[in-house]
Order: structure tokens, then C-alpha cells, then sequence
């Protein structure tokens, strides 16, 4: 193999694929990339067995064809440490590789590509769609957060995709005391279809779609998911399992009606939440016409904190207990500027969206299980 690249442009696209390469492996050639040059393309490939990551560039000179696996550290560390200038890549005959540039050399080892294991793919009867990237990203974000850690349960620890082929694409989220759906009414296909994407992939894909992208095109079979965006692919193995059916959890009656601003509700609730209990991390909502009363005590410390903020507030008086860190987390990951919380007492689950004149509104919702006060 010999090429010649921008030093500056190859180290772009390790780092692009990098996050799949394992801390520490049972396979020691996992912990290398696979330079793949053919033509005038150079395909690099980064894998743990459950995440792949392509990308593929476009090399100033190729001069000799070939495959190899490299030590994905050591390249990276030279890469970072190099101004932007033609590198050239060569390989010689004793199992090691020459990069050279203006002013010297560095010699690295490299390993057989025919050791490096096969990359999983889909089926040849995968479903397909094309995704707008801004709306997968935000999806993501939007929903990431309300995954589960419970290893018990590793059909929570992801965000599940439902797609219909009228009410288009629904990502859902939840950990059992939350759940966030995140609407995307445009993604539709042909027949009912779903998949369960784990949270370490579908974070990944959120930090390499870049703002210029517009469509992640998305294949997925039984076993797999593959998106291809720009010249990178992302392929991952899927949370195999059924979802709960989240649907029936949602309140559709619920007739205890606060609307009140985002920004406002967020700040007062992290102020009062430091004199809640640190262990559960208690407060308490009292809701009164126009009036909304968060409070949290710590009665083992002897603190105690609330604050009186103006809303609007439709229905019967209510005294409602949250686990505050819940709140927090939903309040911060929605960017309206008001919202509206629906309840029916106090022992069933709340509904949190943005006012009807959001621009969010009918894309996100949340629900969040209250706590005995």
C-alpha cells in the first residue's frame, strides 16, 4: 500500500470513526483501524464487534492498492501532533508501515487486514427510509436522556423507533418512573415496523451527524440497523426484545391543567430541589388557581426551602410529590418557551408538552410518575 493525504484530513477521519474502537479488547486487532485503499478512496474502519464505524476519503495520490490493519492509537497521537501537510503512507516488507512528511518519517507496525473480522451488515430483505438528519439528531437528544441503566431489562437501555406507515416515526424513551416520545409525522414506511436502537450507538451517531447533512438514510433487519450519511456509515447490532406497549401508558383525560414558562418553572425547581433530601431527591408541587408552590425539606439536616411562582392553572387543588433530578431532566431537554403539565391526581402519572403554540408542540411529549408525599 502507498498514498499520499492531507495529514489534517486523514486525522479527521480517524477521529470520525475512533469511537468504536474498545478501551481494551479480547481481540487485540480491534484495537486498530482497517485502511482500505482502492482507486483514489481511502475506507477507514473502526468496529468493537457491536459498533462499526466507515468513513471514506479521498486520497491525493494513490499509488499502490492494499489493506492493512494499524495501531489505532499510535496513529491517532502522530496525527494530532502533525501540522496540516501531504502525508505519505507506505508500507514495506517487514510488517510495518512508513508515514512520511516534509520534515521526517515515522515507522508504525501493521497487522494482516485478513485478520481484522468481518463487518456485520443487513439483510438482504432490510427495511429502509430515508431520515432528515437535523430531525434524527434532535430526536435523539430529545429522548437519550430518559433511557434506563437497568441491565435486567436491556430493552430499556435504548430508544426504540416505531414506525408507521400513517402516523409516521415515534422514538421513545423511558426508565420506568419517565417516558419521552419524540414525533417525526414525515418518516413513514410501507408496513408497520420497529427497532430498538442501544443508547451507546445512538449517542455516537448524534456527535458524527454533522450540520450539513440533510438525510441519514436507515437499513434495518432483525438483528442489525446500518445509517449512511455523507461518505460515513454507522453500523450497529440492535436491543433485540418486544417494547412495552407505550401507548397505553400516555394520559389522554387527564383535566388538572398548568401552563406555565419553561425557563422560569426549570430555575425554581433547582433552587428549591438543594434542600431536598439528597437520597431522594424529593419535592413537592401545590397547586392552587394561578399559583404554583414548590417546596423540599430535609428533616434529617433541618433545611427546608419553597418558592410561590405565577402560572396559569386550570382545575382542582393539588398537592403532587416528584422526584426533582426527573424534572430537571425533562424541563432541560425541551427548548420551549412554555409549557403545559396535565394531571389527574395525585397518585397518577403526569403529561408534560409545550403550550399549543409552540413550535413544538404535537413533536414531543413526557409523562413522569409522581411519588407519595
Amino acid at each position: 500500500m502507498k498514498l499520499i493525504i492531507s495529514s489534517a484530513e486523514l486525522l479527521k477521519g480517524i477521529l470520525s470513526v475512533s469511537k468504536a474502537i474498545p478501551a481494551k479488547s479480547a481481540l487485540p486487532i480491534l484495537e486498530n483501524f482497517l485502511f482500505v485503499l482502492k482507486d483514489s478512496s481511502l475506507e477507514i474502519t473502526a468496529s468493537d464487534m457491536e459498533l462499526t464505524l466507515k468513513t471514506v476519503l479521498e486520497v491525493d495520490n494513490a499509488v499502490e492498492e492494499g489493506r492493512i490493519a494499524i495501531p489505532a492509537k499510535h496513529m491517532t497521537d502522530l496525527l494530532r501532533e502533525l501540522p496540516d501537510q501531504p502525508l505519505t503512507i507506505s508500507t514495506t516488507g517487514d510488517s510495518s508501515f512508513e508515514c512520511s512528511w516534509s520534515s521526517g518519517s515515522s515507522t508504525l507496525p501493521y497487522f494482516p487486514a485478513e485478520d481484522y473480522p468481518e463487518t456485520a451488515t443487513t439483510e438482504e430483505n432490510a427495511v429502509s427510509v430515508d431520515f432528515p438528519a437535523e430531525s434524527l439528531v434532535e430526536g435523539i437528544a430529545s429522548t437519550i436522556y430518559a433511557t434506563s441503566d437497568e441491565e435486567l431489562r436491556p430493552i430499556m437501555n435504548g430508544i426504540f423507533f416505531d414506525m408507521d406507515p400513517e402516523e409516521g416515526t415515534t422514538l421513545v424513551a423511558s426508565d420506568s418512573h419517565k417516558l419521552i416520545c419524540y414525533a417525526v409525522p414525515e418518516v413513514k414506511t410501507a408496513e408497520k415496523a420497529s427497532f430498538i436502537l442501544h443508547k451507546r450507538p445512538a449517542s455516537v451517531l448524534r456527535s458524527i451527524i454533522g450540520k450539513n447533512t440533510e438525510t441519514v438514510k436507515i437499513s434495518f433487519d432483525s438483528k442489525n440497523a446500518m445509517f449512511s450519511f455523507d461518505r460515513t456509515t454507522v453500523i450497529c447490532r440492535l436491543v433485540v426484545g418486544r417494547y412495552p406497549k407505550y401507548r397505553d401508558v400516555i394520559p389522554q383525560n387527564n383535566s388538572n391543567v398548568l401552563r406555565i414558562d419553561r425557563t422560569m418553572f426549570l430555575n425554581t425547581v433547582k433552587r428549591v430541589s438543594v434542600c431536598a433530601n439528597k437520597a431522594s431527591n424529593h419535592i413537592k408541587f401545590d397547586l392552587r388557581r394561578d399559583s404554583l408552590m414548590i417546596s423540599a425539606q430535609d428533616l434529617g439536616f433541618s433545611i427546608a426551602a419553597y418558592e410561590t411562582i405565577p402560572c396559569q392553572y386550570d382545575g382542582e387543588e393539588l398537592s403532587i410529590g416528584f422526584k426533582s433530578t426527573f424534572i430537571i431532566e425533562i424541563l432541560s431537554n425541551m427548548s420551549c418557551g412554555e409549557l403545559v403539565m396535565k394531571f389527574a391526581d395525585s397518585k397518577r402519572a403526569a403529561l408534560v408538552v409545550p403550550a399549543e403554540d409552540e413550535p413544538e408542540s404535537g413533536k414531543i411529549c413526557g409523562i413522569i410518575m409522581p411519588i407519595m408525599i
